[in-house]
């Protein structure tokens, strides 16, 4: 066999299941078709950490419940962005109010803790700047924001210094059952392995059974405010209107704040901050950074191993509270691994990452310090967001290091600021060539068909 445990998709899923099976003694891959792992995270970075009381689906609560619970410790052992801000789910009229009663009881018959039904007054106090009409509001302190995709990269980085073999640019083909064990066909390479852990949520494969199934979503609009907007929420703030329509304001962990709207409509940037207004009193055009768009999954996660005994398992389906439920899933599949092949700890296991800086959250003494012991970190490329050279190279060298401009960008901050690039795009493209030993019209924005840079006049020798 080539590997123990083959593992598809390196998405948030994927990286946490490898790290949660690289504490054994295993031979793992993990296959990825793009060039960087959890590329299906939005750019915005910021996810709502959930209780597991605003579900309907019992087994999606129970994960978001469990998960919930563990992410403490994991984001304090990973030193990755978190905090926990608490909810408040908002009523403005009887039929609201009623919803939010329902999702009280559910919370309460599911042992859910610290989740009050709360009169308008009280949520004035707690939000000073929250100015629209209410009748009451649910308040449900468990949850938080989160940054995903540096919680994947963190699972990502601990498995690969364990040994976990993380092969990108790799597309599976197909999985095929052998006498033995899977023959995972790939774009690249035949694999053999005992066990298959399939995150794709894909059904094409000749293994599996099950037809395609499209999953319920919807579009889900993100703004980000600008750095000057002065209404500071500490809470996450939420409500749903009678079209179904849910609006969020989110306090994300840049001391930004983030606008959302979950809506069937397909409307315009104007008419999605009218609709906002119902929530959010005075908010303006030019109060807005940025626009982005996302889907909205709501399609219920089922772990499948009923195919256990021959080595086969899936993690089906879509969710927007996934990146909670990602702890739990990651060790109930990792349990059954482990029964299944009846591994044993390592003796040796390394359960931190390699330590970074980021220079604009350190004192100036700090700044002093590092910058003595690498001038680099002087030197500033990103001048909105504060990103130094150093913290730019950091990013390539560290494992599963940045090989494109979005894994710098994602990583670092850098080109993320008011500019979108215009003042640093160039120095970076400049080091991603150096640090990778490449020419920089090898230099790519994401993928191989997004190089920055066609050609060059033959003349000069650099940019």
């Amino acid at each position: 066999m080539d590997y123990d445990v083959v593992i598809l998709g390196g998405g948030l899923t994927g990286c946490a299941i490898a790290y949660e099976l690289s504490k054994y003694n295993l031979n793992i891959a993990l296959i990825e078709k793009n060039y960087d792992i959890a590329h299906d995270i939005s750019h915005i970075n910021t996810s709502i950490v959930y209780s597991g009381a605003e579900s309907n689906n019992g087994v999606v609560s129970e994960l978001e419940s469990m998960g919930n619970d563990m992410l403490d410790v994991l984001v304090s052992k990973f030193n990755v962005p978190f905090k926990r801000t608490g909810t408040l789910y908002v009523a403005r009229n009887d039929e609201e109010e009623k919803r939010i009663q329902e999702i009280y009881n559910r919370a309460i018959d599911r042992g859910i803790k610290d989740v009050k039904l709360l009169d308008k007054e009280y949520v004035y106090a707690m939000e000073p700047n929250f100015k629209k009409d209410i009748n009451k509001a649910l308040y449900i302190k468990k949850t938080g924001v989160i940054s995903p995709f540096d919680l994947a990269l963190a699972y990502a980085e601990i498995a690969f210094v364990n040994n976990v073999n993380f092969k990108l640019e790799e597309e599976v083909i197909d999985i095929e059952k052998r006498t033995q064990g899977f023959k995972v066909i790939t774009s690249k390479n035949k694999f053999k392995c005992k066990l298959v852990i399939n995150t794709l949520n894909n059904f094409s494969y000749t293994i599996d059974k099950c037809e395609n199934t499209k999953p319920t979503k919807e579009e889900l609009k993100f703004f980000l405010f600008d750095s000057k907007f002065d209404k500071k929420y500490s809470n996450i703030i939420l409500s749903i209107d009678e079209n179904n329509d849910k609006a969020f304001i989110v306090p994300a962990n840049n001391n930004k704040t983030i606008g959302a709207m979950k809506t069937k409509s397909n409307i315009y940037n104007f008419e999605l901050l009218e609709k906002f207004s119902k929530l959010m009193e005075g908010v303006k055009f030019k109060d807005v950074k940025s626009f982005y768009e996302s889907m909205y999954y709501r399609e219920d996660i089922l772990i499948d191993d009923s195919s256990i005994d021959s080595g086969y398992i899936k993690i089906r389906g879509k969710h927007y509270g996934l990146v909670t439920m990602t702890p739990a899933i990651a060790t109930i599949v990792c349990e059954t691994v482990r029964s299944n092949l009846n591994c044993k700890l390592k003796k040796e296991f390394i359960d931190k990452r390699r330590e970074y800086f980021k220079f604009s959250d350190l004192t100036d003494e700090e700044r002093e310090t590092i910058i003595k012991t690498d001038k680099r970190y002087g030197k500033m490329i990103c001048l909105c967001n504060y990103i130094t050279e150093g913290e730019i190279i950091d990013s390539i060298r560290r494992p599963l290091g940045a090989r494109t401009v979005e894994g710098v960008k994602r990583r670092t901050g850098a080109s993320f600021g008011n500019c979108y690039g215009a003042q640093c795009l160039n120095k970076i493209v400049n080091i991603l060539a150096r640090e990778t030993n490449k020419k920089i019209t090898e230099i790519v924005k994401e993928s191989k068909n997004s190089r920055i840079i066609l050609s060059r006049i033959k003349e000069f020798d650099e940019m």
